[in-house]
């Protein structure tokens, strides 16, 4: 039985990873669009309507991955610096690399919260996180095409 639910925990964690690193994705994206934006009201927007709460919701992973790294003795995750992408695409560009990040992060945490494997190794604390960077990134999608939409308007 102990050696399921350590099999369980690692593929767990690995999981998390994948989308800490999603959301890291998203992050540097959105963080390159800015930097491209010229007209600094609609930056400021960018920034409070995406970068901040996709910023919360890395950290939020991060902590979560660490958090149960470490109460289950596992190695806690090396994240790194995640590429934004090809500077030609344009503000555009970078948002729909930050939207593909963002739905490839809550599709990968939805299909873990579903599969039970939380409840089943009995850490509280890692539903709670997972719950949490959920909600954060759930807004987003719908967020970044409305941005998009109203980009140089």
């Amino acid at each position: 039985m102990a050696y399921r639910a350590d099999d369980a925990r690692r593929e767990m964690l690995e999981v998390l990873a994948g989308a800490t690193d999603d959301i890291g994705v998203a992050l540097a994206a959105i963080g390159a669009a800015y930097e491209q934006i010229a007209d600094q009201r609609t930056a400021d927007r960018l920034e409070e309507e995406l970068f901040r709460p996709v910023q919360q919701a890395y950290g939020k992973a991060r902590r979560t991955h660490d958090g149960f790294a470490r109460r289950h003795g596992l190695p806690t995750g090396t994240f790194e610096q995640a590429s934004a992408g090809v500077p030609s695409t344009g503000v555009p560009g970078f948002l729909d690399v930050a939207l593909e990040a963002i739905e490839r992060a809550d599709t990968a945490l939805a299909e873990l919260q579903d599969s039970m494997r939380p409840v089943e190794v009995g850490d509280a604390e890692l539903r709670a996180g997972l719950a949490e960077v959920r909600e954060l990134v759930g807004v987003l999608p719908e967020r970044t095409r409305a941005f998009t939409r109203t980009l140089g308007r």
